[in-house]
């Protein structure tokens, strides 16, 4: 291999999803000139969206795809909710993509090597945190206590709902506080039904439109949402909250953007006479070149896992087990969002009424369990959860699950068929030390790289939790009036939800946590980690919004000491 050196950057940034094109946006109309690495293929904004507009039957699987390929090629990414013949392009090959896991302990890595990264196949479901999320470390004793509250947060929440484009319902809940909303989506005529009874039924629950990424309004240059709910094969449109749509194009507007796809990151340089990071040492997925590129600040938003993993092999003889890892808990502290757990029936009534559209998100009833009053507390677990779901009328597809054939089949399934009401919880996970991550010290990928041994395991607390997500969940449907009710508590490893973070945490202490209150890192101050890795906590809301906003904030004050010649 060539080892070739290359100009120097103001600041490189790692990873090109949704915290990378965040930092690559704000350092570059900062001023500064920024190198923006990423390990996958390029993916352009529109042309590349191959099955965007492909109808069901124009696809050779009709939307299912090949069997034998999913289960040689993608065993894990198959298990991810958005994966299918539609999108599997935008996932990882997990052959060619390893790492390893204790048997019993499965965990499931889902990945997207990409210019955009995950933030292309997205949920899109964005709530703040409170201070109840912010604080709970330090009431109940599970992890560090995170080193900033809501307050300082507050205006980089606005500021970065008001560029992504939040459509959603301000409903004045002080643990999920409102935003810079854009009109909210509409609930159907079951939900709504069902937000009536379960709020007329249970004091103090709420139920709302789900807050999301889709824009309801033309913003910036990008169309209101389409309303075809296909959203994890690309919208050239811009429709929903990308970097491809939103943050790449503004950082390229500046004429300071250098984005470099097809570079994997094997570490970062450390000069230990400086106590600095001078660059990353890439090494180019097409070539096979090792390359060193140069930077005043490096910027690692590769996710939570793939950022540990650089950490984790940038070694030198004053961090021998990872850069910035004097405390030793780089790489601990894993956590995930538990779901898979909930209950769905048929909801009677509105059966002359139908929907119009396919709209691309549901409900939201935010959490109810713990909220620091005798009434809302568990005696079985620890923080708690909300609900995700939606209402909809069963449609001719149910009839692979009907006896029949013929011109009597064919009729009854054109007309539409009961309403049915599904919810289900995503749940807190604990930060526990032995969630953890290390390098496999016999395991290496194709470019010569140990891969990451993940050992994770949900703990008694997310097990109890997950059980009173189904049994409420029935109990809600119940009280509402739905009818066949089936409650589920399906299997579901750690890593499912997409939502892995906590293995570079923040915190007040270095002894005891990796990053501080601005996402530096506390042993390389100009060494930033934005992404899933740097969470203290997981809470129970979905998380990119914090991530945006974390970036935001950390990215204004490295460009601050970087004025004050502090880095």
């Amino acid at each position: 291999m060539n080892l070739i050196q290359t100009q120097e950057f103001d600041a490189i940034v790692v990873g090109s999803g949704i915290a990378g094109g965040w930092a690559a946006k704000e350092l570059t109309e900062k001023g500064l000139n920024v190198l923006l690495l990423e390990r996958g293929r390029m993916v352009e904004h529109g042309t590349d969206y191959p099955t965007e507009n492909t109808a069901p039957w124009e696809l050779y699987y009709r939307g299912r795809g090949d069997s034998a390929e999913f289960e040689r090629d993608y065993p894990v990414q198959r298990k991810g909710g958005g994966f299918s013949e539609t999108s599997q392009h935008f996932y990882v090959n997990d052959r060619d993509n390893p790492y390893t896991y204790p048997e019993d302990r499965p965990f499931m890595w889902i990945r997207g090597h990409q210019v955009g990264g995950r933030s292309l196949i997205w949920g899109r479901q964005c709530y703040r945190w409170s201070d109840l999320d912010f604080e709970a470390n330090s009431r109940d004793g599970f992890g560090v206590d995170w080193p900033i509250r809501y307050a300082e947060i507050a205006p980089w929440y606005d500021y970065v709902e008001q560029f992504a484009g939040i459509s959603g319902q301000a409903e004045g809940i002080p643990h999920l506080p409102d935003g810079q909303f854009l009109p909210p989506m509409d609930m159907n005529c079951g939900e709504r039904v069902f937000k009536e009874r379960i709020e007329s039924a249970f004091q103090g629950r709420k139920m709302t439109i789900g807050r999301v990424a889709n824009l309801t309004q033309d913003l910036n240059g990008r169309t209101r949402c389409q309303y075809r709910n296909q959203c994890n094969r690309g919208c050239s449109y811009g429709a929903y909250f990308s970097s491809q749509s939103a943050t790449l194009p503004a950082a390229t507007a500046t004429g300071r953007l250098t984005l470099r796809p097809n570079s994997i990151v094997h570490s970062v340089i450390y000069d230990e006479e400086n106590d600095r990071a001078t660059g990353v040492r890439v090494i180019d997925a097409e070539t096979r070149d090792d390359i060193e590129f140069s930077g005043r600040i490096v910027f690692l938003c590769a996710s939570a896992l793939g950022t540990t993993r650089i950490m984790l092999n940038s070694t030198s003889n004053r961090f021998p087990n990872g850069i910035a890892n004097s405390s030793e808990t780089l790489g601990h502290n894993l956590m995930d969002h538990c779901f898979k757990a909930g209950a769905s029936g048929e909801l009677p009534g509105n059966e002359d009424k139908y929907t119009y559209g396919s709209r691309p998100n549901g409900i939201y009833i935010p959490r109810f369990r713990n909220l620091g009053t005798s009434e809302t507390e568990h005696p079985n677990f620890l923080r708690g959860y909300g609900y995700q779901g939606s209402a909809s009328r069963a449609s001719w597809g149910r009839g692979t699950a009907r006896t029949g054939i013929g011109e009597e089949l064919k009729g009854s399934l054109r007309e539409p068929g009961p309403w049915t009401m599904w919810i289900g919880g995503w749940g807190e996970c604990l930060p526990r030390e032995e969630n953890y991550v290390e390098l496999d010290p016999e395991v290496k990928d194709a470019w010569d790289m140990p891969v990451l041994r993940i050992n994770c395991a949900w703990s008694d607390n997310e097990d109890k939790m997950r059980e009173d997500m189904m049994i409420t969940a029935a109990e809600m449907l119940e009280a509402a009036g739905v009818r066949n009710i089936q409650p589920f508590l399906d299997e579901s490893p750690p890593g499912l939800c997409i939502h892995e973070m906590g293995t570079a945490r923040m915190g007040r202490d270095p002894r005891t946590s990796v990053l501080d209150a601005y996402n530096s890192t506390h042993d390389v101050p100009n060494l930033f980690v934005t992404d899933g890795a740097c969470m203290a906590s997981s809470a129970c809301q979905n998380p990119s919004l914090t991530y945006m906003a974390l970036t935001a904030r950390a990215a204004d004050h490295a460009v601050n000491r970087m004025k004050r010649g502090e880095l």
